[in-house]
Formats: C-alpha cells, structure tokens, sequence
C-alpha cells in the first residue's frame, strides 16, 4: 500500500483537471491524480515530472486513497450530474469520518445541498467549489468559491488561497506573470470561504449568469457598430482596445478586441465575420433564470442574454424568416460616428451596471431563502481576478459594499447611480436608434426597461392585479391603507360591492 504522502488528490484528468493539479504542485503542494483511463493518468504524470510539489499517479482508487494524508481532501473534476455522484459512490467505501471530498465541477447547487447532507450522515465533509477562469485561469490561478462546513474549509484554505488568482488589494487589478514552475505571489487572493452546503456553487451559477449578460452586451454592442454605423472588424477591435483602458478594463473586452482584429486562417478573412452564428451554451445561464423566476426575483438581462442564444440556435428558421418578415426602412446613419461610439460605450456600461445589480440581488434573496450569509463585498472582491468576468468594475462593487454592507441594489449606491445618470441620455439614444434599424438588442433594452421599473414608485401592476380580482378573485391592497388588508369586488353583482377577506 502507497505511504500517504500527498496533502490532496484529484479525479478527472480533463484539460481542467490537469491544469488544477499543475497549479497545485506549482506551489508546493504533493497532489495524487487519478483518472478512470489509466493511459491518460500515466501520460500526464510523466509529461510533467518535476513540478515544486510533485505528481503522483495512481492507477487504482484504492491506492489513490491510501497516498492521502489525513484528512483526506479529493478533488472531483469530473461531468457535473450523474458522473459526480458515481464518483463519490466509488469513494465511499475507501474513505474515513472527517474526510473532505470537493467538487470542482459546475454542480447545480441545489444537488451539492443534496450531497452534502448525504455525507454529512455518514461523518464527511462536501464542498461544491466554483471555480472560474476556464484552462488559463485553473493553470496560473482561478477564481475559487467553496461552500461547506468553516470546518472543512480550514483545511482546504491553505491550497485554495494558494492556488487562486492574486490581485493587487487596492486597484483590484489581476497580478499577472504566472509560468509553469514559477506561481506569482503576493496580493489579495481571489477565494474566500462563501457559506454552508450549495451557497459556493450558488455564487458560481450568478456568476456564469451574469458572464452570459456581459458577452451578449459585448455583442449587441459590436452589432450596432458593424450594422448601423458600418465599421469593420478591425475598427471595431481598435475601439475595443481602447475601451479596456477606461472603465470597462475587462478580460471579455479584452479577448473581444483581440477577437476583431483576427484574421481567418483558412480565408483570410476578418475570423470574426466566418464564425457561424449560433451560440451554444451549458445551462448555468438558464438555471440563473429559472431560479429567479422561482424566487420572483426581476433578473432579466440574464433571462434576455439566454433567450438570445437560444433565438441564435435557431438558424435555418432565421434564414427563411429573412425573406419573410421585413424591418423598418431606416436611413443610413449620417450623424457623428464618434458621438456615436462613444453613446454605445455609455450604454453599454449602464447596462453592465443594471445586470450586476440584478445578479447580486438575486444573490441577496437567495441567502435568506437557503439561510445562507452571504459578504457580497467579499464576493466582489473575488471576482476581479481569475475569472471570466474580472473586471476593473468589480473594484467598484467592492468599495459599494464596503461603504454599506446591506446595500439594497447596486443602483443606490452613490457611484452606480451617477455613473447612470451621466450615461442615461447616450443609453436612450442607443435603444432608439437600435429600434429604428432594426438591429436587437435584448440586453441593452431590457437593462434600460429595468432601470426605469426600478426607480418607479408606481408601476401599472395595478391595472394587473385588477384583472386578476376580476377573473380570478385574487383580491388586491388599497392604496390608502396599510399593506396586508386584502379586499375583492364583488364584480357579477349589479352594485359591483368591495369585500374585505
């Protein structure tokens, strides 16, 4: 039997799987790996021999068990759903009280809240850790969010906030620089212990919601630059660059630049425009969705962003539609194209700002429906580095929610709300010139329609709720009464008399 000589092991030798455990090793850690294909196991081992920490594989599970210290942390990076589950069966039997098993995939959260249940009856510990930042990111550092017990976490600490992306504590700005081998150290590390049970994978679905709203904003803004004022895609990658040197610094707008100015190899081509249009997606998004809508929590720039992936699916419809169904006969843009630039940035920056507030919001109902507590600063905090959506803009999230941590919605704050104010007329002007040309723009639209909902005192829900008295006698409240005094007319009798129930 192997001598337990590896602080934690990992199970599932993926591209992602693979890169965790180099990044592991890479700062000293001794990792077991095991994968369900031997080959592959062995491959990988002997392709990198001489990290810091060092690899150790294992070509039964039984013996990957038994090269763990105590407790035993092991690692699941395998398909989320029924793949995990077999894997943690497969483990049962080998493991003792108090071991921790992690799970790195992209579970939905309410199965982690099921599993961890589960192992908790039989003495174990379960974190469902997000982690964010694709290939790169697992490589040279992600954005790590484990959710569990604070006890199993004082163990798992040490590596996560090893191996998680570092920024600079002030600026928020990614420390970058990472080699095999050759780690950065120093800054603020992008994990933090998030909460019991799912509330990790919890953070990690609102985040992939709201990178889903983020890339379809990027897009409606390419869209209005290439459709209606007539730019190529090098323009286009050149305003993108210069865009990352302000307040929408970002890791999407920067591979988004570098995207516009590609050129197809095959073609020769901007790559941009033989790309096919169709959009496929993993469900994080539409769970996001789902969960707002079962919460009756208003996120829908992340409805929008998925519902315009699912229209993209759709192509050969499109295509017939086109000859079909005609769009207005706008005028060629003839204003200032500059101005004009310009009004799409601040669009598209607002918008930004109402679909983070959305996501955080729906963050905050959740905490009080799983009886989570969640530190949203915190979760700003980790966002700026390692992960898809890191961003220059999440350093300012994080000093809202220093300035007041029960912050209500993101669009109160002092710097979110001017920040809307001095864009709101470019945004308007952005919508209508979009809808006079026909070009959509789901997420720009719906951001706007929610920032005008949200800062009305008075919305027409209440011809709605009359509608719903009358056919359904669902009663409605008085507005010239306290709230909770329910009343329904009595609509069939000719005097049409008001009920109290």
């Amino acid at each position: 039997m192997s001598e337990a000589t590896s602080e934690i092991g990992l199970i599932g030798l993926a591209v992602m799987g693979q890169n965790l455990a180099l990044n592991i090793a890479d700062h000293g850690f001794k990792i077991s790996v095991y994968n369900r294909t031997t080959s592959k196991m062995e491959k990988f081992v002997s392709s990198n021999p001489s990290t810091p920490g060092g690899l150790e594989g294992c070509e039964t599970l039984e013996s990957f068990v038994a090269s763990l210290k105590r407790p035993r942390k092991i690692i699941i990076l395998v398909q989320a759903g029924w793949a995990t589950d077999k894997v943690i069966a497969g483990l049962l039997p080998l493991l003792e009280e108090g071991d921790i098993i992690i799970d790195g995939g992209n579970a939905k959260w309410d199965d982690t809240i099921r599993r961890e249940k589960e192992l908790t009856l039989k003495g174990l510990h379960f974190i469902g850790s997000g982690v964010s930042g694709g290939e790169e990111g697992a490589r040279f550092g992600p954005s790590l969010m484990p959710g569990g017990t604070p006890e199993a976490w004082t163990h798992l600490e040490p590596i996560w906030k090893a191996i998680a992306a570092k920024v600079d504590p002030s600026t928020g700005k990614p420390i970058e620089g990472a080699e095999p081998g050759k780690p950065v150290s120093g800054g603020f590390s992008c994990t933090a212990y998030i909460g019991p049970d799912g509330a990790g994978h919890y953070v990690k679905m609102v985040h992939n919601g709201i990178e889903y709203g983020d890339m379809q904003m990027i897009c409606e803004a390419y869209d209005l630059m290439q459709n209606v004022l007539g730019l190529t895609p090098t323009e286009m990658g050149d305003i993108f660059t210069k865009w990352n040197e302000g307040d929408l610094d970002s890791f999407l707008i920067e591979i988004t630049a570098d995207i516009l100015k590609q050129t197809d190899p095959v073609t020769g081509k901007p790559f941009v425009d033989i790309v096919l249009d169709t959009a496929g997606q993993k469900g994080t998004g539409k769970w996001t969705s789902v969960n707002a809508l079962d919460m009756g929590t208003p996120a829908p720039t992340v409805a929008e962003a998925v519902f315009a992936r699912c229209l993209s699916a759709v192509k050969n419809e499109r295509v017939a539609a086109e000859k079909i169904l005609k769009g207005p006969e706008a005028e060629p843009f003839s204003g200032n194209i500059a101005e004009m630039v310009e009004a799409i940035r601040e669009a598209l920056y607002a918008s930004k700002i109402c679909s983070y507030a959305q996501g955080f919001q729906l963050m905050a109902y959740a905490q009080e429906e799983y009886n989570w507590k969640l530190n949203f600063g915190e979760i700003s905090q980790i966002f700026r580095g390692g992960c898809i959506i890191r961003a220059a803009f999440l350093q300012k999230i994080t000093e809202a929610y220093e300035r007041d941590a029960k912050l209500a919605n993101l669009l109160l704050d002092p710097y979110f709300s001017q920040a809307i104010h001095t864009a709101q007329k470019s945004w308007r002007k952005v919508v209508a010139l979009a809808a006079e040309h026909g070009v959509a723009i789901p997420t720009f639209s719906s951001a706007l329609s929610y920032y005008d909902g949200y800062r009305s005192s008075r919305l027409p829900q209440n011809l709605l709720q009359a509608q719903r008295d009358y056919f359904g006698a669902h009663t409605y409240e008085r507005t010239d009464e306290e709230r909770g005094n329910f009343y329904h007319i009595d609509w069939p009798k000719p005097d049409r008399p008001q009920l109290k129930m």
